[in-house]
């Protein structure tokens, strides 16, 4: 005979327990802000790369630096604007600061071993 299982929950159920918020409502603007962030900064990325003269036909690792060095702080910042936009500012401020705190923890590591 087969067991019976709890019913597995959706994404949308999972998305709601790991942020902590109330609604798939909520879940819904929040990818919304994600998606909004993610495009703007495809547009933000591509003006950057022609002011500063970057190409195709620029190095590759050249491109990665810039994108490193100044998409990803730029990207934080877009993030919060649009979700101050959207009304979820609180939220992704938090996010912000577990997202910071996990990356100077891998900093941290390193330079212990």
């Amino acid at each position: 005979m087969a067991e019976s299982q709890p019913p597995k929950a959706n994404l949308g159920q999972k998305l709601k327990e790991r942020w902590n918020v109330k609604s798939g409502w909520d879940v819904a603007v929040i990818l919304l802000v994600f998606a909004c962030t993610g495009f703007s900064i495809l547009y933000l990325k591509r003006f950057l790369y022609d002011f500063i003269g970057l190409d195709a036909q620029s190095p590759g690792w050249l491109r990665w630096l810039v994108a490193l060095g100044i998409v990803l702080p730029l990207y934080q910042v877009v993030l919060l604007l649009w979700g101050w936009l959207f009304g979820k500012f609180a939220f992704f401020w938090a996010f912000e600061k577990r997202m910071v705190a996990r990356l100077s923890g891998l900093f941290k590591r390193r330079q212990n071993s």
